[in-house]
């Protein structure tokens, strides 16, 4: 089961304090960014976050779960969607912990392209 446009609307609509928040469709799912970062996954109507030290610190015990069934379970599930001052205070607490996003290779172009 896909997570729906509707519910991804409710979640950035519960971090729209936040400056930086973006989203981008995957398979069904949804990657969840914080400026720049990705921060959390939606799937299945779940909101997984990246289990970071502050997240863990602030979701003491949550589940690890998995964004497919039967896949590894190495990511935190938050059931408190809701409350979107725990959320807001939840990703601004994550942000220095996330990884920073992964520098695309640039083309290189070959001597052949610059001879052309």
């Amino acid at each position: 089961m896909s997570t729906s446009k509707e519910f991804l609307d409710f979640i950035t609509e519960q971090l729209s304090s936040l400056d930086g928040i973006s989203s981008r469709m995957m398979m069904g799912e949804y990657l969840i960014y914080y400026r720049g970062k990705v921060a959390a996954y939606l799937c299945d109507g779940r909101l997984l976050v990246k289990p970071v030290p502050s997240a863990i610190k602030m979701l003491p015990g949550a589940e690890y779960d998995s964004v497919y069934e039967g896949g590894k379970k190495k990511l935190l599930r938050v059931d408190d969607v809701d409350n979107r001052d725990f959320l807001t205070n939840l990703f601004i607490s994550m942000y220095d912990e996330l990884p920073e996003p992964k520098k695309k290779p640039g083309k290189k172009s070959s001597p052949e392209a610059k001879e052309r």
